[in-house]
Formats: structure tokens, C-alpha cells, sequence
């Protein structure tokens, strides 16, 4: 018997998507462990490989999250119909552009490498985990939208337990392809890519069953032609703007990644293990944001604008808290953390500078996560993409290649680029959030008929 859509609390909402998000940044991490005890220069192979799928992921975004905004929305309004048509479209959508997108990596994979300036002698392995990664990558495609159905339904225990389920099955994966025991033959960098791979395809199958066990609503697939138009509309109304401001992130780290390259192969790599290791001081502001992002919608589509806005001044305070105390622990324990990843002197030297400094950059980035999560939720989209840009290349990308390449300071140039950014958006989007202009947007699903 299918489960109605749960009801929702912070707590409840974001306590399993903490977990999930914790895990899929310590697959990250245990990718790069495993590869760091095969060969430095294939964690950075690797690592300039996944800033170009990162672009992608973004893409693929665009149509997850403005299913998740919409789904809520309509569920908040009552709409089960409604929820479950958006719902069908945005797998369909997705998918294909996930076909799409996974061609281009298959037949420009070369190319793409050659733009991020990759060393001759990593672009082989870095080749090689685009294509079979990459060309695969439809698959994630659908994986995202799912999870984002079943997290605005509620569910995020189960979308949680997929990512535990997938996760062991890669780390097992990697280690018979890396380390080679029994006899398996090591296959390096592209046998981590076919782990990845196939785990992600079992997560996908689990979550279509999942989906079909949970939502009270049939999901139409079968008629999915005959769903009007317009909720294909609204979905791109809303996933292309908000796609946006994180679509022009990642563009921005490229070209960062890129002057990077210019310092040299042992800052790409220092710069692989740091941010490894600051995903996890950011951990719980990414998932206090998604759960408030889940309630905001639900509240937008019943119409309840003002405890909307408490909602989200709550959870911001609480994140910038949380990210500061995060920040300042890690520092603490910032060699030996470095020390899991190398034993390089000059690499361990720069990251624990570089951890110093997310003390003052992890704050500014909490209130992009969570109040742009927000003023998206609410209808308000066009706005955090046009600071974005502004932000992001005037101030990033200036600042990185100013004070790491023309003034010598290096990575740690670099990362004060990153907290001036951050800290410019985040205030633009207090003040935006404040000011509730976003009361003129909400509730912006276009009627059907």
C-alpha cells in the first residue's frame, strides 16, 4: 500500500539528508584516498576530470531542483495530481537531456581536457574517466530528479538509504579495482569509474522502486505525452534561473581551476585535498538549506508567506553558526586530516593554511546555501543569478587570478577570493530576503488550463 507524503518537520527532513549528503562527500574523499595510495597525479587527473562533470551535475539540477520546488509547492497546495504529473515530466526531461549531455563526453572528452590545460601526461587517465563517467552520466541524471520527488514527499530517510546502500557497494568496488586482491586485476583510474558507474545504476533501479512503493498517486508514465504543456513550462521557468547561480559557480571555479594549473600539478592537487576536506566543514549548512528549501516550498504553496520567512531566519542563524564552529574544529586538525591524503611537507603546509582560512570564508557561504535556497522556494529566481554572476566573475575570478597569480600569494590568494565572493552574495541575499519582495513572486506555478 503506497504511503502518503509524511509530515514535515526540520528535523525530520533534514537529518537523513545530512547523512546522505555526509556520505556521498566521504565517497568523494574515499575515492581520492584510494587513488592518493595509487598516484598523486591520478587524484589530479581525476580531480580536474570531476570539475567539468561537476558543470553537468549542475545541469542536470536545473530540472531536479525546480522539481522539487514545484512538487512541494503543489503538495502544499493539496494537488497530489498535479505533484505526480511535474513529477513524470521532470524524469522524462531529464533523461533526455542527460542522453545529451553524456554524448558530449563521450566525443569530447580530449577536447574539454585540453581547455582546463591538464598536463600531457594526466590527460590518458583523465580521458578515460570523462568518457566512461561521463558518458554515463544519464544515469545521475535521473537519480537526482527521483531523489528530489521523494525528499519533497518527505521521504529523505529513503533517498538516504540508497546512498548508503550505493556507497558500500563503490567502496567495494574500488578497492578490488585499486588495491587488487584475489587476483583482480588493478585497473587505477578507469576501474574507479566503472565502480562509480554501476553503483550509481543499482541506486537508480533501487529508487525506482522506492518511488513507485511510496508515492500515494499513481505516476501517469504511461501517458506522460498527454500532461499539458505548462508544467513543463513551469519547471523551466523556475530550474533555468536557479540553475543559473550555479551554473556560473562552477564555470568559475573552472577558469580558478585553471590558474591553478598555472601555479602547478602539487597546488591542483593541494587544492583537490583541501576542498575534499571542506566539504565537510559546509556539510550541515547544505543540508539544514535543503530541508528548509523543502518547508519554504511547502508553506509558499499553502500561502503561508510569513512563516515562511521565520523559517528561514531561523535556519540561517543556525548555519552560520554551525558552519563557524565546523570551520574553527578543522583547523585544529587540519595536519592530520592533510596527513589521511599525504605525506607531502609543501602540500600539508598549504592546506593548513588554506583550512585557516575557510574559518572566515564558510560563514559567507552559509547564507548563499540557505537563504538562496530559499528566495528559490518562494518564486524569486532571477535574483541570486544575476548577483551570482556579478559576484562570482568581478570578484572570484578577479580577485583569484589578482592575489594567487599577479601578487604570488598562490592558493591562499585564492581563497581569500573565495570568502570575498561569498561574503558579497550572502549579504545582497540577507538584505533581498528581508526586504520579502519575494511575497510578489511567490506562488508562481502557472495554472493548468
Amino acid at each position: 500500500m503506497k504511503e502518503k507524503a509524511k509530515k514535515l518537520t526540520l528535523f525530520t527532513l533534514t537529518w537523513p539528508i545530512f547523512i546522505e549528503i555526509f556520505l556521498y562527500m566521504l565517497m568523494g574523499n574515499l575515492d581520492t584516498l584510494m587513488l592518493s595510495q595509487y598516484s598523486d597525479d591520478s587524484v589530479a587527473a581525476v580531480g580536474v576530470a570531476n570539475q567539468m562533470l561537476n558543470i553537468i551535475i549542475v545541469m542536470f539540477g536545473f530540472v531536479a531542483t525546480g522539481c522539487s520546488i514545484l512538487v512541494a509547492q503543489q503538495l502544499g497546495a493539496k494537488k497530489d495530481r498535479t505533484a505526480a504529473e511535474v513529477a513524470v515530466i521532470s524524469i522524462v526531461a531529464n533523461f533526455i537531456f542527460g542522453l545529451m549531455l553524456s554524448a558530449i563526453f563521450v566525443f569530447a572528452s580530449k577536447p574539454l581536457l585540453n581547455l582546463m590545460d591538464l598536463p600531457p601526461h594526466l590527460l590518458s587517465e583523465g580521458k578515460s574517466y570523462l568518457i566512461i563517467v561521463g558518458g554515463f552520466s544519464f544515469i545521475q541524471s535521473v537519480i537526482m530528479t527521483l531523489g528530489a520527488i521523494l525528499r519533497s514527499y518527505g521521504f529523505t530517510k529513503d533517498t538516504m538509504l540508497v546512498t548508503v546502500g550505493t556507497n558500500i557497494f563503490h567502496a567495494i568496488g574500488n578497492y578490488f579495482v585499486i588495491f587488487g586482491p584475489f587476483g583482480f586485476p588493478v585497473l587505477g583510474v578507469e576501474g574507479v569509474a566503472f565502480s562509480t558507474t554501476i553503483s550509481r545504476l543499482i541506486g537508480l533501479i533501487v529508487l525506482f522502486y522506492l518511488l513507485k512503493k511510496r508515492i500515494k498517486e499513481t505516476l501517469p508514465f504511461k501517458t506522460f505525452y498527454k500532461i499539458p504543456k505548462v508544467h513543463l513550462k513551469n519547471l523551466l521557468r523556475i530550474g533555468i534561473p536557479s540553475a543559473g547561480e550555479n551554473l556560473s559557480y562552477n564555470a568559475s571555479q573552472i577558469v580558478i581551476t585553471y590558474f591553478v594549473t598555472m601555479i602547478g600539478t602539487e597546488a591542483l592537487t593541494t587544492k583537490v585535498y583541501t576542498q575534499n576536506i571542506m566539504m565537510f566543514i559546509y556539510l550541515f549548512s547544505v543540508a539544514i538549506s535543503e530541508g528548509t528549501q523543502i518547508l519554504i516550498g511547502h508553506l509558499i504553496g499553502a500561502r503561508k508567506y510569513t512563516e515562511a520567512y521565520e523559517r528561514c531566519m531561523r535556519t540561517f542563524k543556525i548555519a552560520i553558526t554551525a558552519s563557524t564552529c565546523m570551520a574553527i574544529a578543522f583547523s585544529f586538525f587540519a595536519e592530520p586530516l592533510l596527513r589521511i591524503f599525504t605525506t607531502n611537507p609543501d602540500v600539508i603546509e598549504t592546506g593548513k593554511i588554506l583550512i585557516l582560512l575557510t574559518v572566515v570564508l564558510e560563514p559567507g557561504r552559509a547564507f548563499n546555501l540557505v537563504i538562496i535556497g530559499a528566495l528559490r522556494s518562494a518564486g524569486d529566481v532571477k535574483f541570486p543569478v544575476y548577483m551570482g554572476i556579478m559576484s562570482m566573475w568581478g570578484i572570484s575570478v578577479t580577485a583569484a587570478y589578482f592575489f594567487g597569480i599577479v601578487l604570488g600569494f598562490g592558493l591562499p590568494g585564492i581563497w581569500i577570493a573565495f570568502a570575498l565572493d561569498e561574503w558579497f552574495r550572502g549579504i545582497f541575499m540577507l538584505f533581498r530576503w528581508r526586504s520579502r519582495i519575494w511575497e510578489q513572486k511567490a506562488f508562481v506555478i502557472h495554472p493548468v488550463g
